[in-house]
């Protein structure tokens, strides 16, 4: 399987693919060439939300590992856990704010 981004930029061509094709179908008065173009279009904007909302459960998992290891840093008086664990954290709620 491939990884979210190339799969967001998949879904974008197919996507781009399939506007192309249904405004030709439109523009020609083929019917069946502008429903066919619909369905393309539609897949692609399926296979981009699928891919984003992999990536915004790929940081909730980092923020969420992120703050435990901060935690578990805190406790046990650890500075550097707590940076690695805050670091982590951080990183996890910009990729989920970056798929919303």
């Amino acid at each position: 399987m491939s990884d979210n981004k190339s799969e967001r930029a998949e879904g974008k061509f197919e996507e781009i693919g399939g506007a192309i094709k249904k405004n030709v179908g439109r523009l020609i008065g083929n019917e069946q060439m502008e429903v066919e173009g619909k369905a393309k279009e539609l897949k692609g904007e399926a296979r981009q939300a699928t891919a984003k909302a992999g990536e915004r459960i790929k940081g909730a998992v980092e923020e969420l590992t992120g703050s435990v290891k901060n935690k578990v840093g805190h406790l046990i008086d650890n500075e550097q856990m707590q940076v690695e664990g805050k670091v982590k954290e951080l990183t996890g709620q910009a990729r989920q704010k970056a798929n919303e």
